[in-house]
């Protein structure tokens, strides 16, 4: 079995590992609405290894793939804002075991999704998310699953490619991979502290050394460039994802269907302070703000 075969093969395995069963349920639940276009659920974040009992108290991450927007949606301009820009972000709340579970997912299409994995794309979201742990919870069909293996392979070797220049040759496994990660929270709308990367390679260090063994295999045969041309691709990915982050957030006021209760759910886990909001404000969240924030304000959820 070659490089490149080998590491499909370990990431497939990680994708088909078992998840909870509150995952399970919520995964369920962001399937069951857009059914007709679904393809994949993907659970992923730092969420993936939380004890179930810690779930109800955290926000869950998914990626649902799907095979056609206009499918996926009832009204065209959320599937055409979709293609655009992928992904579209939504927020969901779901009953499980007498809990609520709640999360955060993001809807893009299978082409989409594999194509976000090159190392011609200067957004690091997909590739850089990617290229760590995730979950395969449900798939259309085997064929399917193996297509997001094989993407989610990808994107680990197009995070070591480019960032091994910067390493250095002879950097060891988790030298190269804290660079990775160094650069890519550089390059996106981030609070993570400069340790974090650190952190993220030594909580999973031996799955990293694997990849990193496997994913080199494959890279052998690739010209990498230099660490001067490399530094320069890093500074030009910066601008782009930074761009592209702040325009999904701008579309995100638009498109993050359930963007207040998830505020306002947010604001209570903080501060525990409880605010109850109307149906016309759910519909208008950008013209309610400014009277929730005030009320916020008011009965002490922030200063």
């Amino acid at each position: 079995m070659d490089a490149r075969a080998a590491l499909t093969g370990l990431i497939a395995e990680e994708l088909a590992q078992p998840v909870v069963p509150a995952v399970q349920a919520m995964a369920d639940a962001v399937r069951s609405r857009h059914p007709k276009a679904a393809l994949a659920v993907l659970f992923y974040g730092s969420c993936l290894r939380r004890p179930e009992n810690l779930l109800a108290d955290s926000l869950l991450d998914f990626y649902l793939l799907v095979d056609d927007y206009k499918a996926a949606y009832a009204g065209a301009l959320t599937a055409l804002a979709n293609r655009i820009l992928p992904p579209n972000v939504f927020y969901l709340e779901a009953r499980h075991d007498g809990a609520t579970l709640r999360c955060k997912y993001a809807v893009i299409s299978l082409a989409q999704f594999r194509q976000g994995m090159s190392r011609s794309v200067d957004n690091v979201s997909l590739w850089a998310r990617f290229s760590q742990q995730s979950r395969l919870v449900w798939s259309r069909d085997p064929g399917t699953a193996r297509t997001v293996a094989e993407a989610c392979a990808e994107a680990a070797r197009t995070m070591l490619g480019n960032a091994l220049p910067l390493a250095g040759g002879d950097a060891s496994a988790d030298a190269v991979w804290r660079r990775a990660f160094e650069e890519t929270y550089r390059a996106e709308v981030r609070s993570e502290g400069s340790d974090r990367a650190a952190e993220l390679v030594g909580a999973d260090q031996e799955r990293y050394r694997r990849v990193h063994a496997l994913a080199l295999g494959g890279l052998r045969q690739v010209p990498l460039g230099t660490a001067a041309s490399c530094a320069a691709d890093w500074r030009r990915r910066r601008r782009v994802s930074k761009l592209l982050n702040f325009a999904r957030l701008a579309k995100a006021t638009f498109t993050f269907d359930g963007a207040l209760d998830y505020v306002l759910w947010k604001v209570k886990r903080h501060s525990g302070v409880v605010l109850p909001v109307t149906d016309w404000q759910r519909r208008h969240p950008l013209l309610s703000a400014p009277v929730l924030a005030w009320r916020l304000y008011r009965r002490g959820a922030f200063r």
